[in-house]
């Protein structure tokens, strides 16, 4: 089937792991991916990963961007929302907590709600981006914990209040994944042993790990599954 599916925050990581993964799997589908930056969109653009991939700009920040983004699409089937920073160790600074909460919550928020009358029209689904540190704190990052603790509710709050529109919202909640964003942790091993040594699986996760279980999510396979995180982190977790 082919299916319309918007990557936000596509352009690397496990974004760009999501992407391709749908992609890969149906050559048919129409995958548009974004990015925070021009320079972060063009470096996606001249890489072969992303040839088969509609690359575009986006600052989730801004309200009347994600919109007129929005506006450009006829039909959507699901939108994934994995738009997101981190500042460790200045996140205890107000300014910079309000920063990273207008990236990763609102700005989730704010495609939420551009999008819901496609996905209204499609029957689509939603999936948001949540994290483990959405059940621990993060004394280095409270305003990354207090995000993604944010995504994890707003997740079953809109999937309670989408699904009248026949929406699914669900969200991934990935453990230690190695990605840009990660590459400091897992080069150094003071930091990368404890990690290791609380996860069950014994290694760092790939953002082809965090793909599979999302490409069930958007399937017609987890159609009565909504509101739910779904933690993806080798055990940790549960250890």
């Amino acid at each position: 089937m082919n299916k319309h599916i918007l990557v936000v925050g596509g352009t690397s990581g496990i974004g760009a792991g999501i992407a391709q993964a749908f992609k890969t799997q149906a050559s048919s589908n129409c995958v548009v991916v974004t990015g925070a930056t021009t320079a972060e969109v063009e470096k996606a653009r001249l890489s072969d990963a992303f040839q088969n991939l509609a690359c575009h700009v986006l600052d989730v920040r801004d309200n009347d961007a994600v919109v007129n983004l929005l506006n450009t699409f006829d039909t959507l089937d699901v939108l994934i929302n994995c738009a997101g920073i981190i500042r460790r160790g200045d996140e205890l600074n107000p300014e910079t907590f309000a920063a990273v909460i207008d990236v990763n919550l609102n700005g989730t928020m704010r495609v939420c709600a551009a999008a819901r009358p496609l996905l209204k029209q499609s029957g689509g689904c939603i999936i948001n981006t949540a994290s483990m540190l959405s059940f621990f704190g993060g004394g280095l990052v409270p305003a990354y914990s207090a995000s993604k603790g944010g995504i994890a509710q707003l997740t079953k709050s809109l999937a309670i209040a989408y699904a009248a529109d026949g929406i699914r919202v669900n969200a991934i909640a990935p453990g230690w994944i190695s990605t840009p964003l990660t590459e400091a942790l897992v080069a150094d091993p003071d930091r990368s042993g404890p990690i290791l040594a609380r996860t069950p699986l014994g290694r760092w996760g790939t953002p082809a790990d965090v793909a599979g279980p999302t490409l069930f999510l958007a399937s017609s396979q987890a159609s009565f599954v909504t509101g739910a995180i779904l933690p993806i982190d080798g055990g940790y977790l549960a250890a």
